[in-house]
């Protein structure tokens, strides 16, 4: 539905975006200070940079730093208007394959590449010419189904084409006073073999952790001894020939492109202040950034692509909308969060309630309010009539999955309501079937009520059946209040506790007074007639 929300005059909206604390107008006030600093050219391009190592299958973390830099970028040309910017999510697959994901197939097969760059390695999907191609592929189509202004970049296509030839030289000039950056961040053992240029054998193909014999500046050449064979080997640093390791690499990267912002994961602080030096021994600024928390399993642990812990891109879009999870990676991205599915109905609700909110506030509240970050300053007008949280209750309730049926009580809720008027709420109900299905009906177990809930029970029952048919959400709130305080329930929550626990299976629930209006009067007094006879609730 398009937004007919009043348009902020420019004016306003500049001014408040200096004075914004929302956390990406923080961080573009970085770039700006920074062009300033630099007294930039009225043709100045900013570049957003994004890495991914495609050694395993993207995850959410990989989206959360595209969409977070996106956030940043949009507030960054909210603040500078008319400064032309560039987006490029960069792919390091030229790395060395070093060890075998665990979630993908054919991984006996994978194993005989082991130390190739990832675009040499078969693809066991069989569905490209090589695993790290198979990656970028699936991160491509994904930041582009959400519409992601960006360009991506191979690290195979740069390294061969000759982009990074000139600053791979300039590495190979200040090779010892990189050694002398990188060498006490380094265990004893991994330092006396250490090199930041990795060759890349002509006879294997491999990119090689090995020391360098000599280095010629001169010719632009590096010597190794062949691992098996021991012959001493010269390649080139450049076309190609060689790898720089990672931290090498990605100040070089930076150093190359010029890049002005990247942020990264706190676990890579020190890789960064170690990359940040590389980068000004080449004689470049690194770039802007900050370090965001790390995205935790269920067991607390952190999420990796390898493994395949956490939720996948794919598992979150099962059970609610892409812009829920827009709101996940824009909330509090300094502080540590649990990324499982347990947090999608709390982001669902939490983003529609943002959504709400956005045309009543005034400009600086706005630009605080995340809607705004995740739909590029336009969020649509739409308030929907009932949450995701109900829509879960009531399939819980009616225990049906056919979206025909739900959309029969939500009618009766909201007669208005349709889904060619509401297409988000008819998304939120298939998402809603989804999720009451895989976790929430598996989970469900249903408690008989003791003798003073009976007793409760039935005198809500009761009551439920004296209301008018036209009874609002807070009356029948109202009457399960004051049912609650009639029967000795000293602390109210313990009440709603124990309805949630007999008539829906779960410790916790909705508004109760709004599910009754959802479900209908006449059928939640049925449910709990049903629950006094001690019917088996859980078979609906």
């Amino acid at each position: 539905m398009p937004s007919n929300t009043p348009v902020i005059n420019d004016a306003e909206l500049l001014e408040a975006a200096r004075v914004s604390k929302a956390w990406p107008f923080e961080e573009a006030r970085k770039i700006v200070e920074r062009l300033e600093k630099e007294g930039a050219a009225a043709d100045r391009v900013v570049l957003f940079e994004t890495g991914y190592g495609p050694s395993g299958l993207p995850h959410i973390g990989t989206f959360g730093e595209v969409a977070r830099t996106t956030m940043v970028r949009h507030a960054f040309e909210t603040l500078a208007p008319g400064v032309k910017t560039r987006l490029l999510c960069f792919s390091d697959d030229m790395d060395g394959l070093r060890k075998v994901p665990t979630n993908v197939p054919n991984q006996e097969m994978l194993a005989n590449y082991i130390n190739m760059p990832l675009t040499k390695v078969p693809d066991p999907f069989g569905t490209h010419p090589s695993f790290g191609e198979h990656n970028n592929a699936r991160l491509r189509a994904f930041l582009d189904s959400y519409g992601f202004q960006y360009e991506f970049a191979s690290s195979t296509d740069y390294y061969k084409s000759g982009r990074f030839d000139a600053t791979l030289l300039k590495v190979l000039e200040k090779f010892d006073a990189i050694m002398d950056i990188m060498l006490p961040s380094l265990r004893e053992e991994r330092a006396s073999t250490y090199s930041p240029i990795l060759p890349v054998s002509p006879r294997t193909g491999h990119v090689l952790l090995v020391p360098l014999v000599s280095r010629n500046v001169e010719k632009g050449t590096v010597s190794y001894e062949e691992p098996d064979t021991g012959e001493i080997v010269e390649v080139p640093v450049t076309g190609g020939h060689c790898k720089l390791q990672w931290k090498a690499d990605w100040a070089m990267r930076w150093a190359a492109l010029k890049v002005d912002y990247e942020m990264a994961g706190k676990d890579l602080i020190d890789s960064v202040k170690l990359a940040s030096r590389i980068c000004r021994t080449l004689g470049v600024n690194p770039p802007e950034g900050f370090n965001y928390e790390l995205f935790l399993d269920q067991e607390g642990k952190k999420i990796s692509k390898s493994k395949g812990n956490g939720l996948s891109i794919e598992d979150w879009l099962r059970y609610a909308s892409p812009e829920s999870l827009q709101l996940f990676m824009y909330q509090a991205p300094r502080t540590g969060k649990r990324l499982y599915f347990d947090v999608i109905p709390k982001n669902v609700d939490e983003y529609l309630s943002f959504l709400t909110a956005y045309p009543k506030q005034a400009v600086k509240e706005r630009l605080g309010n995340p809607a705004w970050h995740i739909h590029a300053g336009n969020p649509p007008t739409e308030e929907l009539p009932i949450s995701f949280s109900l829509l879960l209750n009531l399939a819980s309730a009616s225990h049906s999955e056919d979206k025909d049926v739900l959309w029969g009580f939500i009618r009766s809720y909201a007669p208005d309501a349709t889904p060619e008027r509401f297409p988000r709420l008819d998304h939120m109900v298939g998402y809603a079937i989804n999720y009451f299905h895989d976790f929430v009906k598996p989970s469900k177990v249903y408690r008989a009520p003791s003798e003073i809930e009976k007793i409760a029970l039935a005198d809500l029952a009761e009551a439920l059946e004296r209301a008018e048919p036209q009874t609002s959400a807070e009356e029948l709130q109202n009457i399960v209040y004051e049912i609650g305080k009639t029967h000795g329930f000293e602390n109210l929550r313990d009440w709603f506790r124990a309805l949630y626990e007999i008539l829906l299976g779960e410790a916790q629930g909705p508004r109760f007074g709004s599910f009754i209006a959802l479900y209908g009067v006449k059928e939640t007094v049925s449910l709990i007639r049903r629950a006094l006879a001690g019917e088996d609730l859980s078979r609906g």
